[in-house]
């Protein structure tokens, strides 16, 4: 159903609403956005050429058939883009075409919210550039916006296709470029709406079972909805490749949730079956794509003491998660953690921080290899600027620390599959960053380690065969 540019997606529900509602009130740019750290938010024009009056009726009329169905028919032109296969899982290494496949890749979050816009779209344009020139392979990303400004789900089952739209060129933009996205589909945290919106939309709808957020993983009626958005994402038809995104190789993996936790229930089990019951949906309908939970890494009271003392401290493990049987499951296609020293250890200095993060990383990399048998992503690292005696000399000396255990274990075709620096962004966006934004260009020790991992994590891939190496990067 579809009306105003909004569509409902929730016949198969019960509680059916018979009109559309408006969409949410518009937010201001202020606003705190999401992931490791705080992040501020920022605030799709469709246009039309006017065609010339032809002069001979005939020729007139096949000119309007044309245009019609060109412009509203199944059809669409293609748009040139490259060809690109799908990134399987063999073993604890990702691999395409046959050859392992190794991640140097970013955050940007930010990159549905600007594409809403026509004035910004040329920042989601800028950032694949800018990535593709440094080698990088995969962009994270989210894939939800529920309730809030720019909302792609305006409120339970329904949907902006305006918005929805604007998700779909960032996909084409990706593939342009030759980057792969890792789409996440909703937040923990409230920032985008995230849990907290559905169960507020839950409980005013009054099909909620409770006001709690963590409700959002054991409420029948939350689950039921989120399914459908679920649905609606994985069968979702570009509008200009035609192409369900279930079937386009640009997206890399799908990821559940950003830093799921669930403190209410410390021994696990409500995570553990949401888990398990969303990753059986998701595979259920899009089995081409790998997929991920969006863990940041904290093992539960079901692991080891010797497991729990890797922790930052003892509170991480009352969260609700633990990263070795939520990773386990049959579903899961790799392990996903998080890097941030600044947040876990307040107390300490640079060298504590930078030792602790190694044991940290071989931990979860020696989990990949001898518990689960699966690839490792760290999906999201950074050092804050806010750090005391904070120098940027200090974020190459971190990120390297990381970006050689990578490269180490990728060596021996182990099971780190690589990392996601947190967060790039553009020149112009400095008022949307946060402790731990980098604009390419402003730093450029930086800028020349990630290129550096990039040609390393290259070679590693083509081996001695330099003839597909592209000379423009390494």
């Amino acid at each position: 159903m579809q009306e105003n540019g909004l569509f409902l997606h929730s016949a198969e529900l019960d509680h059916c609403e018979s009109t559309v509602a408006p969409p949410a009130a518009t937010m201001s740019p202020g606003r705190q956005g999401g992931g490791g750290g705080w992040l501020k938010h920022f605030p799709g024009l469709s246009r039309m050429r006017s065609g010339s009056v032809l002069t001979y009726p005939l020729i007139g009329v096949a000119f309007f058939v044309a245009f019609v169905y060109f412009s509203f028919g199944d059809f669409k032109p293609s748009p040139g883009l490259a060809e690109m296969s799908f990134v399987e899982r063999k073993g604890t290494q990702f691999v395409v075409d046959g050859r392992a496949f190794y991640v140097n890749g970013w955050n940007s979050y930010w990159m549905l919210d600007q594409a809403a816009e026509e004035f910004s779209k040329s920042r989601v344009t800028e950032m694949f550039q800018i990535g593709a020139k440094m080698g990088m392979t995969v962009c994270r990303t989210w894939a939800f916006n529920d309730g809030t400004y720019h909302a792609l789900q305006v409120s339970l089952g329904i949907f902006d296709e305006r918005v929805f739209r604007a998700l779909d060129w960032v996909i084409v933009e990706a593939r342009r470029h030759g980057i792969r996205l890792l789409l996440s589909l909703v937040n923990n945290l409230q920032h985008y709406g995230g849990k907290t919106q559905y169960v507020k939309w839950a409980w005013d709808e009054g099909i909620g079972l409770s006001s709690s957020n963590d409700s959002f993983f054991f409420d029948p009626a939350i689950r039921k909805y989120f399914k459908i958005y679920l649905k609606t994402i994985l069968t979702r038809k570009n509008h200009l490749t035609g192409i369900e995104y279930r079937d386009d190789p640009t997206i890399f993996a799908w990821e559940l949730m950003n830093e799921p936790q669930c403190a209410s229930d410390s021994s696990g089990d409500t995570l553990q079956e949401w888990f398990e019951d969303t990753s059986e949906f998701v595979k259920s309908i899009d089995h081409k794509h790998l997929l991920t939970i969006g863990l940041e890494g904290f093992y539960g009271p079901v692991s080891s003491q010797e497991k729990q003392s890797i922790n930052p401290g003892k509170w991480y493990g009352t969260l609700g998660s633990d990263f070795l049987s939520n990773s386990k499951i049959s579903h899961v296609d790799f392990a996903s953690v998080h890097i941030y020293p600044d947040q876990w250890l307040l107390k300490a200095d640079f060298n504590e921080k930078t030792n602790y993060i190694s044991k940290w990383v071989t931990s979860h990399i020696e989990d990949g290899d001898r518990e689960l048998h699966k690839p490792v992503m760290f999906t999201e690292f950074g050092l804050s600027k806010k750090s005391k005696d904070f120098e940027n000399s200090q974020r190459v000396t971190f990120y390297r620390s990381i970006f050689d255990k990578i490269y180490e274990s990728a060596k021996k075709n182990g099971a780190g599959g690589g990392a996601m620096i947190w967060q790039l962004l553009v020149p112009g966006m400095e008022e949307y960053s946060d402790d731990y934004g980098i604009i390419p260009g402003l730093t450029p020790s930086v800028d020349s380690l990630l290129k550096e991992q990039s040609c390393r994590l290259m070679s590693l891939r083509l081996k001695k065969d330099s003839s597909d190496r592209s000379p423009t990067i390494c």
